[in-house]
């Protein structure tokens, strides 16, 4: 089988963290999956090593669906020497040894964002035979796979299957809504309108989310991708109710107002 052809993914978990290029202390996360987390949760799945190439992924296209946006959660700690001595600084000594706070600092804060309760559907176009072997890995992963951060293990199969080469438009909108059954319960309407971006050449807008490299000594360096964010309309599922005059009654407002002060 050759040509190009498409990989579909669920991924949905308790907490994920799709940081990017945030560091030390304050690691945030983007509201969507990063190509950077996408692409790395596809090497785990492999076995491949932090030092091992990942040139072969890289031209792959990513479309990512929000089918549930989940909240943002805020991981707040602080950190201490358990032998009560000054916390290390970031600078280091002539000899390459690194040297205490000065003035001395005993307690550090480290702050850590995940988003809770998000389902989003992501499509991966790029060779056939690379995304059979990608599909093949998710399936049978050699490591344990994870939602951006290794506290964030999915909920869940990830791989919804290969389908036909298409584009990630169409692909986007063909995919049945992944939302959990009680966000289901909470839309009463035909169908649900969803965020979703694309990796496109011609995208109007740019991401920084490319990696080279997952090599702890060397760090990565992310590169820039286009992209474009549009809005898909796909059926909720539920069939039209019909009123007691044979019309169909007008669409509940999934916000109302109205209820959120009890009226």
């Amino acid at each position: 089988m050759t040509g190009h052809a498409l990989l579909i993914l669920r991924l949905a978990a308790p907490l994920q963290s799709w940081g990017g290029p945030s560091r030390y202390n304050r690691r945030e996360t983007r509201h969507q999956p990063t190509k950077s987390g996408v692409l790395g949760l596809l090497a785990a799945a492999e076995g491949r090593s932090r030092e091992t190439s990942i040139t072969d992924l890289l031209d792959i296209r990513l479309g990512v669906r929000v089918d549930q946006p989940g909240s943002l959660l805020r991981d707040y700690h602080t950190f201490s020497d358990h032998r009560g001595m000054p916390l290390p600084s970031a600078k280091v000594n002539a000899k390459g040894v690194q040297t205490k706070t000065s003035p001395p600092k005993y307690t550090g804060v480290t702050q850590r964002f995940y988003i809770q309760d998000a389902v989003f559907v992501a499509a991966l176009h790029g060779p056939t035979p690379l995304l059979e072997r990608l599909e093949h890995a998710l399936r049978h992963p050699r490591y344990p796979l994870y939602l951006g951060r290794r506290s964030c293990p999915p909920s869940g199969p990830i791989s919804l299957g290969l389908q036909a080469d298409a584009a990630l438009d169409d692909a986007l909108k063909a995919v049945p809504w992944q939302a959990s059954a009680h966000r289901r319960n909470q839309i009463h309407t035909t169908d649900v309108t969803l965020e979703a971006t694309v990796e496109d050449p011609a995208g109007d807008e740019v991401t920084i989310d490319v990696p080279d490299t997952y090599d702890l000594k060397t760090g990565t360096l992310f590169g820039r991708r286009p992209v474009r964010h549009l809005w898909i309309t796909v059926p909720t599922g539920r069939p039209t109710a019909q009123s007691a005059d044979g019309k169909a009654p007008a669409a509940h407002l999934d916000h109302d107002p109205f209820a959120l002060l009890g009226w």
